[in-house]
């Protein structure tokens, strides 16, 4: 089964073959979210900043608030900020992978075999079947005509798009999708951003992978601009819908 949750800007599609694995992944976002809120009230530059962000293993607050509260760094800032350190960007960035990451792991850790986690086309997976990811890019010729076939596998599956063409997210490029796989949804959440970053026109999609290639954990890359499609490392089977 398949439903659509949101909560205020997350919008996202959670798939399972029981409802229980769907309703909490929906408790896990919301708690996420709500401590990535509380976070960034104390620390507003965390929204913004456009850079590698520096925490400090502290307790999070004003003064006076820490002297009641012996909170330390939530674990989805903690991740927000590492994957995003990887690339040189700004943790908000992130933010959808890696709630997608924390739904599908609560849900694999309460028993699930099949489980994905679409959080606005940056996808957390497990299955035990294949599944096809189709890629949108834009007005390219080749949006919403061919799908990454994904063979099962217990191990969770980070799959992410960046656009410089389509949506409302920041990006510096011109890609239509450039599209990442690991074995972290936050850390290709970053490292999509940072690949899209990099595509100014076809003739530059090359020298773009060289911004994600040497970090650890990155499987493959894919790369739409208009009519130029290109991928780089390990991927899964592309297939026509």
């Amino acid at each position: 089964m398949k439903e659509q949750f949101r909560l205020k800007e997350t919008l996202a599609w959670i798939t399972a073959d029981e409802k229980k694995y769907i309703e909490i992944a929906t408790e896990e976002i919301k708690q996420r979210r709500n401590e990535l809120e509380r976070f960034v009230s104390w620390h507003p530059y965390f929204l913004v900043t456009l850079e590698s962000y520096q925490i400090e293993e502290t307790e999070v607050g004003s003064d006076i608030e820490k002297n009641k509260n012996k909170d330390k760094i939530p674990e989805i800032v903690r991740r927000m900020t590492e994957s995003a350190r990887e690339f040189g960007i700004g943790p908000m960035s992130v933010v959808a992978g890696t709630l997608a990451e924390l739904a599908l792991e609560a849900m694999r850790d309460a028993g699930a075999k099949h489980a994905m986690v679409d959080n606005g086309g940056d996808i957390a997976l497990i299955s035990d079947r294949d599944v096809l990811v189709g890629i949108y890019a834009g007005e390219s010729p080749f949006s919403n005509k061919i799908a990454l076939k994904i063979p099962p596998s217990s191990s969770l599956l980070g799959i992410c798009t960046s656009s410089g063409t389509v949506g409302h997210s920041i990006s510096f490029g011109n890609a239509d999708a450039a599209t990442v796989i690991s074995n972290s949804t936050s850390l290709s959440d970053a490292a999509a951003t940072a690949l899209g970053n990099s595509v100014t026109d076809a003739h530059s999609i090359t020298k773009a992978f060289d911004s994600i290639k040497t970090v650890e954990g990155i499987e493959g890359a894919l790369i739409i601009c208009k009519d130029t499609l290109a991928t780089w490392g390990k991927i899964p089977e592309i297939v026509k819908m």
